[in-house]
């Protein structure tokens, strides 16, 4: 593996083990100390260790003991920095395979509990009905409540072929109940595409993986010569928790100029000072020893493009969403996503043990960090035709206690308290026009799915058919969209060229403005 960050794998865990984050592989390696070691806090930290060894009610294994000090220390500093142990480590290697033995879910921790991120498509979860923001409240016979995170993927983990049982809090329908599911080695199709309707391609990104980049290719040139005279293009990144940066960079270098900017990052040390461009060398991975990309046909550098976000659109995805929204490539449409904005460099300590620690931040091709504030759309839209209430209950970034704050945002404070002001007013609405309905309703709605992405029947998708179209748009309801206000002048559709102003209209029924801005 290679020393700088600028040739190493950035992955965002979550595949089945974690919170979205930002990762970059690199081997362990001597760094100077920058001052003196607290000897005193040491010499606690030894004092504390003996105390216990000594008086605790049972003997503890030295090993154990010392490995939870250092999974506490780290855990302790954001929610993406942790140490990994052998299972864990191997476990993350696999995923940025694209293959895994599990259940596919993208999870993190919420008020003690497992919180479903988004069910990986195709996988046991997905075909079990599980759906982001579902809450795991036991794993077979065990309460989630005083398991780390951690413990408890090692529980939802084993052999493919055998079973797990889950208790799901559904919050949006109010209501427990028990799923059955099969383990089995998930393998994840990162890239899915067709045609919608003559003229118009659809591209579904659902992680950022090693063959991403390849298989995005040949999905792109297979839309093109079925559809010679392309007039526009539905680049999909819901529900997609990230996955290898250069991934990240190869699929926006499909729709930049050469050499365009894509990201940048900053932290400390100086291998976290980089600047990713939308170049070969840039997104070249073992996987793709020549550019996939070359010989992509001319007409993506310029055809119209609508990228479809959500809540768990995170890292990866936001980066790619960044880098053609600040290259005025692409409209971004849906809702604002994640705020995933750092970087966790993973450094192997031994063998089989790694430390996965936040180094740095990165940035939009602006310049504009998105830690803890995520991309907002040009044009917010909901995922339903009747509004989307279960935004209320949505988990970002910025609602993590212990999140990084975002250091061109001074007055984050302020913007997490008006966030949370409009979240219980929002509620209170809800809950006053739950009040008003019969229980047929309520048992109706409980019952509702939510469409396929992708589908007929994907409203979100609709919209974006709209907008490439020329055709109204219908708006969010939404009141926690910090942007939900009317577009700016030049946000009605994606432009074919970064100077051209397209003639689309847009709906312009203002939705409720929200208390303060985020």
């Amino acid at each position: 593996m290679r020393q700088t960050l600028k040739h190493i794998g950035l992955i965002v865990l979550g595949l089945a083990t974690g919170a979205a984050a930002t990762l970059a592989f690199s081997q362990a390696s001597a760094q100077n100390a920058t001052s003196p070691l607290p000897l005193e806090q040491l010499r606690l930290l030894a004092e504390v260790f003996g105390q216990i060894k000594r008086e605790y009610v049972q003997p503890v294994d030295d090993k154990k003991l010392l490995t939870s000090a250092i999974k506490g220390m780290v855990s302790s500093l954001d929610p993406h920095s942790s140490y990994l142990d052998k299972d864990e480590y191997k476990e993350l290697q696999e995923q940025t395979r694209g293959r895994f033995a599990g259940l596919g879910i993208e999870i993190s921790q919420e008020d003690g509990l497992v919180k479903v991120i988004s069910p990986i498509e195709d996988s046991p979860a997905f075909r079990a009905g599980l759906r982001p923001g579902d809450l795991i409240t036991r794993i077979d016979d065990k309460p989630v409540r005083g398991m780390t995170l951690d413990q408890a993927v090692k529980r939802m983990r084993g052999a493919p072929g055998s079973k797990v049982t889950l208790t799901i809090f559904r919050k949006s329908e109010e209501r427990t109940f028990p799923v059955s599911i099969t383990r089995a080695e998930i393998r994840v199709q990162s890239v899915k595409g067709k045609v919608l309707e003559p003229g118009i391609g659809y591209v579904r990104i659902t992680s950022f993986q090693e063959r991403t980049v390849p298989d995005l290719a040949k999905k792109l040139q297979e839309i093109a010569k079925e559809q010679p005279g392309l007039k526009g293009l539905v680049l999909d990144l819901r529900n997609n928790g990230g996955g290898i940066l250069q991934s990240a960079v190869g699929v926006s270098a499909a729709f930049l100029p050469s050499n365009a900017v894509v990201v940048t990052t900053n932290g400390q040390i100086e291998d976290a000072k980089q600047s990713y461009k939308a170049t070969f060398d840039n997104y070249r991975l073992s996987a793709s020893p020549e550019d996939p990309l070359k010989g992509e046909p001319a007409i993506y550098k310029t055809v119209p493009i609508v990228v479809l976000v959500n809540a768990y659109s995170a890292s990866a995805s936001e980066i790619v969403a960044g880098a053609l929204q600040d290259q005025k490539r692409a409209l971004i449409m849906g809702k604002t996503t994640f705020g995933k904005g750092s970087v966790q460099t993973v450094r192997q300590l031994s063998p089989d043990t790694a430390l996965r620690l936040t180094t740095a931040y990165y940035y939009t091709p602006s310049g504009r960090s998105i830690q803890s504030i995520g991309i907002k759309p040009d044009v917010p839209v909901d995922q339903n035709p009747k509004g989307d209430p279960d935004d209320v209950l949505v988990t970002r970034e910025i609602d993590y206690q212990n999140h990084l704050h975002n250091t061109q945002s001074p007055d984050e404070q302020k913007e997490i308290d008006a966030r949370e002001s409009r979240r219980l007013e929002e509620l209170r609405r809800l809950e006053e026009e739950n009040a008003k309905k019969t229980p047929e309703q309520r048992q109706k709605e409980r019952e509702e799915k939510l469409p396929d992405l992708g589908s007929n029947d994907d409203f979100m998708l609709q919209q974006a058919l709209h907008q490439l179209k020329g055709e109204l748009v219908q708006r969010t309801k939404s009141r926690l969209e910090a942007n939900a206000g009317p577009l700016p002048k030049d946000a009605h559709a994606a432009p074919a060229k970064p100077d051209a102003k397209p003639e689309a209209k847009t709906d312009t029924t203002a939705p409720a403005k929200p208390n303060s801005k985020k």
